[in-house]
C-alpha cells in the first residue's frame, strides 16, 4: 500500500518521491550552474508537491547529462558549489535529498558519485559506483564499497546507482549491512527496460528490503531516458511506478518497520537469513559454510569464468575510448 502516494501518512510511514528529471545537456561550467540550479528548484517542487514527502530522489546523471563527458572544468567535489546549493536546498525545503555528481578525481578518471543529504545540509551517505556500465562509461570504478545510514524516521538506507543494481550481489551486501530501504538512482535509456523492471523487483523479494528506483526522462537531442520511476515494496511487489514523463515525481509511503518485522518473523523466503543457515529443518542453525566456487575464489583473487578467454569486449575501445594503462590499487 502506498498511502494514496503518501497523501496519508501512517506514524511509522517515510514517503519517498523519485523525481523522473528532464535529461539535461551539460558541456561548460555555466550550464552546470544552471543545471544547479533548476535541481535546486525541482527539490522546491517535491516539497509543495506532497508536504509530508521525507525524502526526494534524483536520477544518477542529473547534473551532467549522458555525454560521458571527463572534461575537469565540469567534475564536481565535495566541497564544491554544487554540493554546497544541494545542501542549501534540503535545508530551505527541510527534506532528505539523494544527488548525483561526477567527482573530480586527481589520480584517474572521474568517480560517478551519489551522496544523501539530511533537512540539516549534512552528507548522511557518500558512494562511489562500484560498476560503471561498461563499455560505455568510462568512470574510476568506486573505491568506497557499499555505505549505508540512518534516515528519516530512523530507517536504514542504502545507495546504489544504475549497473550496480544488475549485480545481485549488491543488494545483498546492502541488505546485509542493515539497509531497509535501497536506494537505485539511474540514466537508463529504452532497451533496459525490462531488465530494470525485474531486477528491481528481484532486488527486494530476494533481500526483504524496499526499493526506490528512478531513471531520467526525456531527450536530449541523441538520448532517450525512460523515466521509470519504481518503488518496490519487500516482498517484490511493485507499490508505485512511475512512465516516460520528464520532471513528474512518483511518489509512495514505504513501511521500514515492516522489513525490520518480515526479517525476524519470515520462515519461508526468509531468504538472506537462510543463505547462512541452508536447510536448518534437518541440522540444528543450518548448514554454515561457503559452497558457492565463486566467492572463494573472488577472495583468493583467482575468480575466472570458464569462457574467460574467449571474452571479446574487455576495454572501452567500442566506445571511443583508449585502452587503459594502469592498473586498480582499491
Amino acid at each position: 500500500m502506498s498511502g494514496l502516494g503518501g497523501l496519508n501518512k501512517s506514524p511509522n510511514g517515510v514517503v519517498i518521491g523519485v523525481v523522473q528529471l528532464q535529461l539535461p545537456n551539460v558541456a561548460t561550467r555555466a550550464e552546470l550552474a544552471a543545471q544547479t540550479q533548476r535541481i535546486c528548484e525541482m527539490v522546491g517542487k517535491a516539497r509543495r508537491n506532497l508536504p509530508g514527502m521525507d525524502l526526494v530522489v534524483f536520477p544518477e546523471y542529473s547534473l551532467h547529462g549522458l555525454s560521458m563527458d571527463t572534461n575537469p572544468e565540469i567534475m564536481c567535489s565535495m566541497d564544491g558549489p554544487e554540493v554546497a546549493a544541494f545542501k542549501r536546498a534540503c535545508i530551505e525545503n527541510q527534506i532528505w535529498g539523494c544527488f548525483s555528481i561526477m567527482e573530480f578525481n586527481p589520480n584517474g578518471n572521474p568517480y560517478n558519485t551519489g551522496i544523501i543529504i539530511d533537512d540539516s545540509g549534512d552528507v548522511k551517505l557518500y558512494y562511489r559506483k562500484l560498476h560503471p556500465w561498461v563499455p560505455v562509461e568510462p568512470w574510476e570504478p568506486g573505491n568506497l564499497g557499499i555505505p549505508v545510514c540512518k534516515g528519516p524516521k530512523g530507517c536504514t538506507l542504502a545507495l546504489i546507482i544504475c549497473h550496480d543494481g544488475m549485480f545481485p550481489e549488491m543488494a545483498r551486501e546492502s541488505a546485509y549491512k542493515g539497509a531497509e530501504i535501497m536506494l537505485r538512482t539511474a540514466g537508463y535509456t529504452a532497451p533496459i527496460r525490462h531488465a530494470w523492471k525485474i531486477t528491481n523487483q528481484a532486488n527486494s523479494f530476494c533481500n526483504l528490503m524496499i526499493t526506490a528506483n528512478v531513471c531520467l526522462a526525456g531527450t536530449d537531442g541523441s538520448f532517450n531516458s525512460m523515466g521509470e520511476g519504481m518503488i518496490v515494496n519487500f516482498d517484490g511487489v511493485p507499490i508505485a511506478r512511475g512512465n516516460g514523463l520528464p520532471d513528474e515525481i512518483i511518489t509512495a509511503e514505504v513501511r521500514p518497520d515492516l522489513v525490520r518485522e518480515a526479517r525476524l518473523h519470515w520462515g519461508v523466503e526468509n531468504n538472506i537469513y537462510q543463505l547462512w543457515h541452508r536447510g536448518y529443518v534437518a541440522v540444528e542453525g543450518g548448514a554454515m559454510d561457503c559452497p558457492y566456487t565463486f566467492m572463494k575464489d573472488m577472495v583468493g583473487g583467482q575468480y575466472r569464468l570458464p569462457w574467460e578467454d574467449e571474452v571479446r569486449v574487455t576495454d572501452g575501445t567500442s566506445c571511443g575510448f583508449d585502452p587503459p594503462t594502469r592498473r586498480y590499487e582499491g
